[in-house]
């Protein structure tokens, strides 16, 4: 017996036992446990104005058994999400029912608006019409806004104060809407009319309760007429042709599954009303990804979707050729123009092709002709697509005439100054007049929505164009703040070698560290540079233990490396050979990592925005027990309050107080931490810390100054001897003599302290 053990038993009390263990291991996202992909499920009182009185039926006892049939009799009360409802695999069963019986229809049930506000409300879900509102609904609406412009005529007249107080109605406009929400995937077929074939790969993927995003965005891209029905909006136009689509959903909310469906949807029944052969492949939508790795995982995702329908979904090369018409002369510059790339983002290369082989239909046929690519769904980084676009130096310029569909998804990075001049080419090359547009991020500025209505006013007035679409915008949630269910942790760690012993005491935990819950592999950490993340993989790739699978256990990605290398490593990552993977930015948006326990800031994110993108890695599809760790030092302490402000907006949505012990941002320290200016945002979002960057004070190593100083003077040593030698071979060479003195007096090296 250990009396050690033994004496520590004694002293220090077991407080975590066994079954407290397997519970928080079972919760670790690796687990893979998923009780409920749905993030938000407030309560709505029954006593709530915007619900629907109950009524009883004449027949019915005076026992509570009549609860389940007044709730079929009255649609607006019926809670879809609550635990009573049957489990999924008894959904599984009624979906095949349905499936075998596709002769028998089923009775289409629509919500009046009260319910579907009520359903909205309690999945925190909130429409907003940012154009294409049709005020003047009725005569009584007419009226009251005719009166309106008569008093907002005379205000004009009135001095400076007045017109301020009048400005914040200007937003008036931007009206709440409350369309059909989509209760459940067996709707998709029965309700809004989904491809039978489409519909069945959805329940073969597993799908059965939709998350927030997918309950409101599916009805409105899929049928806009059906979801706003019975809603009382009126947009302009109408929606036959579809709407414009903005939507703010957290990360890990099943975005990508969200406009693929419609994506997929539009391409087959658009190819059943032209009666085309399914082998006809004509390219409809283009789907941007601002890096290769989400590009790839979108195109992955679209093809298990695709299955059995002959749409093909198809990722841009360098050496595809796509179906385009050519333009003659440049009505714009920014066409072949390329604006240089600040960001780690920017990770796309023009020949992005390893060693990898070419489709079919990029074989060359005799004399050198490459047919065009067989496309439906098109997916692209910027630059690739522009590229080919552009025509290269001598090419003409090229446009894409049968687009229907244009997806941007992270937006806010596609239409941020990196990208944006690329991915403006890009829609502007969608010359068919009735395209439309959808954007998806987890984050989204006002600057960003302001300048989508800008270009879609400005589409609009064209001659060809077709009638305005209405651009709806769906918030999840608060907007611009991190998943409510996985837990922040911010540490200060004074400086640079503080972050790294603080990273190893996350590698190597000890038992009496007791700071919230434990970070365990796999897990991702973020630097600031690609030099500091393989810096940081040089010192941690011997900490884990031969035993353990050593240095193979971690790894490090950036965008300097090539895409197999990059392949590899992502496909590593997913199969748990890879505990620890180092990166930089280039993974911190939309790439799924559904079995990541958490996510290490070592260097402090350069907005919020990143960091709401950086912790949404864990905790994906509703998973709980994710962990989200920020290092600050003392550098970081005039730039970490923006930080600081979204994880507590993040742990107020998941019910903590300030004032809670367990919060990871006290309000002392809010009230602490300095505000920054714009200007000083501004530089660190585009060049982060100064002294991070290449060649800063800031290193990443475990050295002394003195051992540093000391190597650095011995690799000085070598360079001096070997500039002498080089100096006395020049001078023999030319027939001159020179001492050694000579020789020697400009590259004298004075030493250690020198």
């Amino acid at each position: 017996m250990d009396i050690l053990k033994v004496l520590s038993r004694g002293i220090k009390p077991n407080i975590k036992n066994k079954t407290q263990a397997a519970t928080a291991t079972a919760q670790l996202p690796s687990a893979g446990a998923v009780p409920h992909p749905q993030l938000f499920h407030d309560v709505v009182r029954d006593g709530s104005p915007r619900g629907k009185k109950r009524k009883r039926r004449r027949d019915a006892p005076d026992h509570d058994d009549t609860t389940g049939r007044d709730e079929e009799d009255d649609v607006s009360d019926v809670d879809y999400f609550a635990p009573k409802k049957p489990s999924s695999e008894a959904a599984h069963q009624n979906a095949q029912t349905d499936d075998a019986a596709p002769s028998k229809k089923r009775k289409i049930k629509l919500l009046d608006e009260d319910g579907c506000r009520q359903i909205l409300r309690s999945h925190r879900l909130k429409f907003t019409v940012l154009s294409g509102l049709q005020q003047n609904t009725n005569a009584n609406e007419t009226a009251h806004h005719g009166e309106a412009a008569e008093q907002d005529k005379k205000k004009r007249r009135k001095s400076a104060e007045t017109e301020a107080e009048k400005q914040p109605k200007k937003d008036d406009q931007k009206k709440q809407i409350h369309p059909q929400p989509l209760t459940s995937f067996q709707d998709l077929r029965h309700v809004y009319d989904v491809a039978p074939q489409l519909a069945e790969n959805i329940s073969a993927q597993g799908f059965r309760v939709p998350t927030e995003v997918q309950m409101g965005s599916l009805p409105l891209l899929l049928r806009p007429d059906t979801a706003l029905k019975n809603t009382g909006s009126t947009l302009t136009g109408g929606t036959g042709g579809g709407v414009d689509f903005l939507a703010v959903a957290p990360t890990g909310s099943g975005k990508t599954i969200t406009f693929l469906i419609p994506a997929i949807d539009g391409v087959l029944k658009r190819r059943a009303e032209q009666g085309r052969e399914s082998d006809e492949h004509v390219l409809e939508a283009v789907i941007v990804a601002p890096t290769r790795e989400l590009a790839s995982q979108i195109v992955n995702e679209g093809r298990k979707l695709a299955i059995g329908t002959g749409v093909r979904v198809v990722l841009m090369r360098g050496r595809l050729r796509l179906a385009a018409e050519d333009v003659k002369g440049s009505d714009d510059a920014e066409g072949g123009e390329e604006e240089e790339n600040g960001g780690e983002e920017s990770s796309d290369e023009e020949e992005s092709s390893d060693g990898e082989e070419p489709d079919a239909e990029e074989s060359s046929k005799p004399g050198g002709f490459k047919p065009p690519a067989r496309v439906d769904i098109l997916v692209t980084t910027p630059k690739i697509l522009l590229n080919f676009l552009s025509g290269g130096k001598s090419g003409p310029r090229k446009v894409l005439p049968t687009v229907r569909s244009l997806v941007l998804d992270e937006a806010d990075v596609l239409l941020d100054p990196i990208f944006r001049k690329q991915t403006m080419g890009i829609w502007r090359a969608c010359t068919h007049p009735d395209v439309s547009l959808s954007c998806w991020s987890a984050t989204m500025a006002s600057n960003i929505e302001a300048l989508v209505t800008q270009q879609l006013e400005k589409r609009s007035k064209r001659a060809d164009s077709a009638p305005r679409r209405p651009l709806i915008r769906l918030v999840v949630g608060l907007k611009d703040t991190a998943v409510p269910n996985i837990t922040h942790k911010l540490i200060y760690t004074a400086t640079e070698p503080g972050k790294l012993l603080a990273l190893r005491q996350l590698l190597h935990p000890v038992s009496s560290a007791d700071s919230g819950p434990p970070l365990r592999p796999p897990f991702l950490v973020f630097t600031q540079t690609i030099e500091r993340a393989q810096a940081l993989h040089d010192e941690l790739k011997y900490d884990i233990p031969l035993e353990a699978g050593g240095s193979a256990r971690i790894a490090v990605l950036h965008s300097s490396l090539p895409d197999s290398a990059r392949s590899r490593i992502m496909a590593r990552f997913r199969a748990g050979e890879v505990w620890v993977l180092i990166t930089t930015d280039v993974l911190a948006r939309g790439v799924d990592f559904a079995g990541v326990n958490g996510v290490v800031n070592y260097d402090v994110p350069t907005s919020a925005a990143a960091y709401v993108h950086r912790a949404g890695r864990t905790g994906r599809a509703g998973r709980e027990g994710g962990v989200a760790v920020t290092f600050y030092t003392k550098d970081d302490v005039p730039f970490v309050k923006s930080v600081a402000n979204v994880i507590a907006a993040s742990e107020k949505q998941a019910g903590k107080d300030q004032g809670d012990q367990s919060a990871a941002v006290q309000k002392w320290l809010l009230d602490a931490l300095p505000k920054v200016a714009k200007e000083d945002k501004r530089k660190v979002k585009v060049r982060g810390i100064e002294s991070r960057r290449s060649g800063g004070k800031a290193t990443i190593t475990t050295k002394s100054s003195w051992e540093r100083r000391k190597e650095h003077n011995r690799q000085q040593a070598i360079e001096a001897s070997k500039r002498r030698k080089r100096q006395q071979r020049q001078q023999e060479r030319s027939g001159g003599k020179v001492t050694g003195g000579e020789a020697g007096e400009e590259t004298e090296w004075g030493g250690l302290d020198d």
